[in-house]
């Protein structure tokens, strides 16, 4: 297994080769769409990407937890959580690239 992470900066640079807009467009353009995820997730919204998955904020209650090291109840407030939800495509591309290595 490869330890690279993709990161803002590698996104930019393959929408740079594969588009072709200038590397500062291309950052920009990458800035734009992952600002746009976001604010849809915080605004409570799905957010649903054909062929790779969906991103789904959900609420967690609250509910009385314990500390593993003294064994002390702690309370755990509600909270939203993110969830990612692969397509089945996406798994049938990760899991054929594993048969083929």
């Amino acid at each position: 297994m490869s330890d690279k992470t993709l990161t803002r900066a590698d996104l930019s640079e393959a929408v740079y080769q594969e588009v072709g807009l200038s590397r500062n467009e291309s950052a920009d353009l990458v800035e734009s769409v992952l600002k746009e995820v976001s604010d849809s997730l915080v605004s409570a919204s799905n957010v649903k990407i054909s062929s790779f998955g969906s991103f789904l904020v959900r609420q967690k209650g609250g509910r009385i937890g314990r500390n593993p090291k003294t064994g002390e109840e702690v309370p755990i407030e509600p909270r939203r959580v993110l969830v990612f939800r692969p397509s089945h495509v996406l798994k049938e591309r990760i899991n054929n690239g594993m048969r083929s290595k």
